[in-house]
């Protein structure tokens, strides 16, 4: 990740089109993004859009805190107990998005939430990255970031998109990594998916076949903007669903969605450079930086108690299990694709660090937040890393990831430093959704542990 000039969020390429768009259409949404990264929010006339560019619009401050399916949580206590007060969700400067709804392609103004004293709401994890962004800033630093996005395009049962018999329609049975001839049957999907990227100042580099039938992965251009590189990465997910309904398909972002399939990542890609433009990262050598180096301490002395921003569901344990490339162990390499951590060869002025843990299901605004404010702490203290691992780092004597979603809500909650890291009102607002969420799977009985236990105990 070479230097780059800045961006700012509110200047964008295709910025005037979608405005253009907006002003012939009758209605827009305006959205703010919940915990899970699920957009949510209200369809307004067209008429109506400079006085919610003006002044925002009110939700309750709950709206952004319910969990997975839409329910309130009750350990928030921003309902009942205080009267499911609003917040203040005021648009985040970008001008609206286009992104391919399966109905009328209705344009979406992007809203962050504050409270009624304008201070912001932290449980709007873009105001927790902001604020991650901004302790950079202080030390004349700015990190450049890209992700890496694997899904998988589906039948509505669930099934890889079948053979079709429709010229330039997904067809034939591939499990074939980096496939061209399962590129060019997804081409007419895959060119829709980068028009709507384009018109939306979304910049998407290379897309491949992954590794099971049906999985792409696509790439998205590293940018010294990460609040833009998480807002193109949620509105990006959404412009893969929206297509893929157009096609008569359906997108999935689950981590794990079949025993029998590779599990999907969401990769992070980062370096940091200075105010003069330089990658902090890069010595010109092979091994890179102090600073490098102490930002993989960081990463790994926080990753434990950190696993459940990378791994938000109880699916997302599925994917983190021996035998594939996700990592299980908290471990660090050069060019090793088994670890947690790894710094890919190449140019040494394009010098980086991969964060190869979150799942394809994770929330961006967490992810980047995590990762960016253990990658500082661990440079403000020189934390030094272990020695980094050339082999298989699931076999490595080493501290291990969450195995499991409850404890890595137990670590999560536990940890003084997730709370300095990140903020303690988004600590209480995610792990209350996150046990909401396990004490109703838990409480669900299974077909599978019906049939095993109800006759043979």
């Amino acid at each position: 990740m070479e230097a780059m000039m800045f961006a700012g969020n509110a200047d964008l390429a295709a910025s005037t089109t979608c405005r253009d768009r907006t002003a012939e259409n009758r209605h827009f949404f305006a959205a703010i993004c919940d915990l899970n990264g699920v957009l949510r929010g209200k369809r307004i006339p067209g008429g109506k859009l400079q006085a919610v560019r003006d002044g925002g619009i009110r939700m309750p401050l709950s709206s952004i805190g319910v969990d997975i399916w839409g329910v309130d949580v009750a350990g928030t206590k921003l309902t009942l107990e205080s009267g499911d007060l609003d917040g203040i969700c005021l648009p985040t400067g970008r001008a609206p998005v286009s992104l391919g709804w399966a109905g009328r392609d209705i344009p979406l103004l992007p809203l962050s939430m504050q409270k009624e004293d304008g201070t912001p709401y932290f449980a709007d994890a873009r105001h927790l990255l902001a604020s991650v962004l901004a302790r950079f800033a202080e030390k004349g630093l700015r990190p450049v970031v890209a992700t890496e996005l694997e899904f998988y395009l589906l039948e509505a049962e669930g099934e890889p998109a079948p053979a079709a018999s429709k010229p330039g329609t997904i067809s034939g049975d591939f499990d074939n990594i980096y496939s061209l001839d399962e590129l060019d049957a997804a081409a007419a999907f895959l060119d829709d998916v980068y028009r709507a990227a384009e018109a939306c100042g979304i910049e998407v580099e290379a897309a491949i076949a992954e590794g099971s039938p049906r999985q792409f992965e696509f790439n998205l251009l590293h940018q010294p903007d990460a609040l833009k590189i998480a807002d193109d990465t949620i509105f990006f997910k959404q412009i893969i669903k929206n297509i893929a309904r157009r096609h008569g398909h359906v997108a999935s972002f689950m981590a794990k969605p079949s025993r029998d399939w590779a599990g999907s990542g969401m990769h992070v890609h980062f370096s940091i450079i200075d105010d003069k433009g330089v990658n902090i990262f890069n010595d010109g050598t092979d091994r890179g930086t102090d600073a490098m180096r102490h930002a993989v301490g960081g990463l790994l002395a926080t990753m434990s108690e950190m696993t459940l921003a990378f791994a938000p569901h109880l699916n997302s344990y599925r994917r983190l299990c021996p035998g594939g490339l996700a990592p299980t162990t908290v471990a660090w390499g050069y060019e090793n694709r088994t670890s947690a951590v790894r710094i890919p060869a190449g140019a040494h002025a394009a010098r980086r660090i991969e964060h190869r843990v979150a799942g394809a299901d994770a929330n961006p605004y967490i992810v980047l937040a995590a990762i960016l404010g253990a990658a500082l702490h661990g440079m403000d203290s020189a934390i030094e890393p272990p020695t980094p691992l050339s082999n298989n780092s699931h076999d490595a004597d080493c501290e291990a990831l969450a195995r499991d979603w409850r404890q890595a809500l137990d670590l999560f909650l536990a940890s003084d430093r997730t709370k300095a890291l990140l903020h303690p009102e988004f600590v209480i607002a995610y792990s209350a959704c996150k046990q909401q969420e396990q004490n109703e799977f838990g409480a669900r009985i299974t077909e599978f542990e019906l049939e095993t236990y109800r006759l043979s105990v």
